[in-house]
């Protein structure tokens, strides 16, 4: 996870704690192998022997809140999850990677839904306690003999060491090179809080997730991405849901490597209540602890968000995109994702080419109001104020090509685009498109085994 530290975010003080996903009180994981991958999922996963099927647990029931991809072709097991949130509660998650099971029909349904009963049926937990959650290649029927094994095998394997979380979080990785893992606590009223979470994602990554997996119709198009957090906070399901699609709109809904929405993202949250808080604290909107625990949520969420573009499929540049003065939220959002996912801006990052040209273009066809002799555009170190500015009023700077270049040479910076038309503002983090990434995706029609879904 990382050396124990502070973390700052503006003025909430968190403090960094091992474990991870079972840091807070109460949770137990697992990650086994039992060789879903055979079928083949992609590169990634050609990774000989390893874990791909993981059971997060909670020793009490827990409140449950999650968000779902909105992609109109949807998985089973997110249909499975958005039916059993509604509940609730849940004690917990079985997650496979290796296969998605999605686009499989009436067998994949039924496949998840044994998923759940099984992980049921070994933890001795009553029916419609446990989530289900699945990664990897499109269109391939579960090998469900494996799972069968592999939830039993895990089940009996279940602990709260650290190395328990490390098993879990490869198990649910697929084309990741490294886990993306990341646990905090805080003080709720005196009571020490947890927060605890997993995720995984590299490839097929710009998630638009709503609590339904129904699409606003503010909601833009876009390998999956899963998250799973815990915390031993007492808080009911409704404050949990409202304050995780708060946190989602601000980490996972921001994120984008190569535009593309998977059928399966998913991002769970179990909070089992044993921190003995108050309830009734968290449930006062704008209270200091709801403050706190939202704060903290919104921390732990953005730094997942940001493993998965760090480690994107190909990935040698961390671009953060910051848009601003646009004349709504909805044109502010529309001009940073048009940047942030144009091949000719990407690739031109991974080249290091300061191209305000590819900018202003992408700017210009987005649906937002744009007017071109209004439009700055500059860079600047991550979370810098000091921005170089390559165009003003929609004319070049007297900034030289050279000193353009050093400021997009590192690998990760902000990118500073000011439309001068209103108030509202968006920021997308994003990835350059690299050579790897092509390599990495195009497969080889002569072997099957390298054609991801």
């Amino acid at each position: 996870m990382g050396r124990a530290g502070l973390k700052m975010n503006m003025k909430t003080t968190f403090r960094e704690v091992a474990g991870c996903i079972v840091a807070p009180r109460g949770f137990r994981a697992a990650g086994v192998f039992c060789d879903i991958k055979r079928l083949g999922t992609g590169k990634g996963s050609d990774k000989g022997k390893k874990r791909d099927l993981a059971i997060l647990y909670s020793e009490v029931p827990a409140a449950v809140a999650g968000m779902f991809t909105t992609n109109q072709v949807c998985a089973a097991p997110v249909k499975v999850c958005v039916e059993r949130r509604r509940g609730g509660w849940a004690q917990a998650v079985v997650v496979n990677s290796g296969n998605a099971n999605a686009c499989t029909g009436n067998q994949g349904m039924a496949d998840a839904r044994e998923m759940v009963t099984l992980t049921e049926q070994a933890l001795g937990l009553e029916p419609g306690l446990a989530l289900v959650g699945s990664t990897g290649r499109i269109g391939v029927a579960m090998p469900m003999d494996n799972v069968r094994a592999g939830i039993i095998e895990a089940a009996a394997m279940l602990g709260d060491a650290p190395e328990n979380a490390d098993h879990a979080a490869e198990a649910i990785m697929t084309s990741d090179t490294r886990a993306k893992q990341v646990s905090i606590e805080i003080r709720l009223g005196g009571r020490k809080v947890r927060i605890g979470g997993m995720c995984k994602g590299a490839g097929m990554i710009q998630p638009g997730m709503s609590a339904t997996g129904k699409r606003p119709a503010a909601t833009p198009l876009h390998a999956t991405m899963l998250c799973f957090v815990t915390t031993d906070a007492a808080i009911d399901p409704a404050t949990l849901q409202g304050m995780l699609e708060e946190a989602v709109a601000q980490s996972f809904n921001r994120i984008t490597v190569d535009g593309d929405m998977s059928t399966n993202d998913t991002v769970l949250v179990l909070a089992n209540g044993m921190a003995g808080n108050s309830i009734e604290a968290l449930q006062t909107a704008g209270s200091a602890e709801a403050k706190l625990f939202q704060a903290a949520l919104n921390h732990v969420c953005l730094e997942l968000a940001k493993m998965i573009v760090r480690d994107g499929e190909g990935v040698s540049k961390f671009v953060t995109v910051r848009v601003e003065g646009a004349k709504s939220f909805k044109d502010a959002d529309a001009a940073a994702r048009a940047v942030a996912n144009s091949p000719l801006v990407k690739t031109s990052w991974h080249g290091g080419d300061p191209n305000w040209g590819r900018i202003i273009d992408a700017l210009g066809y987005s649906p937002a109001k744009v007017v071109e002799e209004k439009v700055d555009i500059g860079y600047s170190a991550p979370g810098s104020s000091r921005i170089l500015w390559s165009l003003n009023k929609g004319q070049p700077t007297e900034a030289t090509f050279r000193d353009l270049c050093a400021a997009v040479a590192p690998a990760a910076f902000d990118l500073h685009i000011r439309l001068n038309l209103g108030g509202s503002s968006a920021v997308m983090y994003a990835a350059d498109l690299t050579e790897e990434y092509v390599e990495f995706n195009k497969g080889d029609v002569s072997d099957p085994t390298s054609l991801g879904g």
